[in-house]
């Protein structure tokens, strides 16, 4: 589901449920979360192997919930190998299994020529923000506010959020081993832009914010935040409320 469908005062419990209709429809988060677990089941029981899939349901699961620990990080496959007592091929293969499925999103590294040490490795997402909650055993939205990885929760909803729109052809993130980093790149209507993921109400701008909207030549950057208010950064940058956003993003003329 979209934010379009469910309103635009809707975003958080479709952060909170997923996009999953049967998941996010149902009358309380218990039923939401049972659905959610039997989806799980079902798809590394029956599903995977009707694929032809031939791997260990419970194998798959445990690296499927080991990944909730990755999420929004650089794919490190050598240490999740050892984690897992396995090898990293086998690791990359898991990866590769459930991104088929459209579970995980690897996202591309951009890389150019500008003189700096660049990531290559790819990005790794669980796709649905409800079964990323369900896998980390959060029992309610309270619970998730207070965890580490709220962020990088937030992070993977407002880019699935965004992506939903502008299309993931030709969608990059960017990271030098300096630390400069951007979020979210994409050639979108014959514009460059830029996307950060910040969960506060007051985003203000960085240095890694400059770098990249300077290094990679950015027309703009949306810094995308949970808040009630869009404003301006500076002339190329703004700070975007995340229902705001969408709703200029489905029109023709967002800029």
């Amino acid at each position: 589901m979209v934010l379009k469908e469910v309103g635009e005062g809707e975003w958080r419990n479709l952060w909170w449920r997923g996009g999953f209709p049967p998941s996010y429809l149902v009358a309380t988060d218990a039923v939401s979360r049972q659905w959610q677990e039997e989806f799980v089941r079902t798809l590394l029981e029956r599903d995977m192997p009707q694929l032809g899939i031939r791997v260990a349901s419970p194998a798959l699961r445990r690296f499927w919930t080991m990944l909730t620990h990755y999420h929004a990080q650089i794919w490190k496959g050598s240490e999740l190998a050892r984690s897992l007592g396995t090898s990293e091929p086998t690791m990359r293969k898991y990866l590769d299994l459930l991104s088929s499925t459209f579970m995980v999103r690897q996202l591309a590294p951009l890389y150019e020529n500008l003189g700096k040490r660049q990531v290559k490795a790819p990005k790794i997402y669980l796709r649905d923000s409800g079964l990323l909650h369900c896998l980390m055993r959060q029992a309610s939205f309270a619970d998730l506010e207070a965890h580490p990885k709220l962020g990088a929760s937030w992070e993977g909803f407002a880019l699935e959020k965004v992506l939903s729109i502008t299309g993931d052809r030709d969608a990059f993130f960017w990271a030098t081993h300096s630390g400069a980093e951007l979020d979210l790149l994409v050639n979108w209507r014959g514009r460059r832009c830029g996307f950060e993921f910040k969960y506060g109400d007051a985003p203000s701008m960085t240095k890694s914010m400059h770098t990249a909207l300077n290094d990679l030549k950015l027309e703009h950057l949306f810094v995308v935040h949970p808040g009630r208010d869009s404003y301006r950064m500076d002339d190329r940058t703004e700070a975007a409320a995340i229902a705001h956003l969408l709703a200029r993003l489905s029109r023709t003329e967002v800029f």
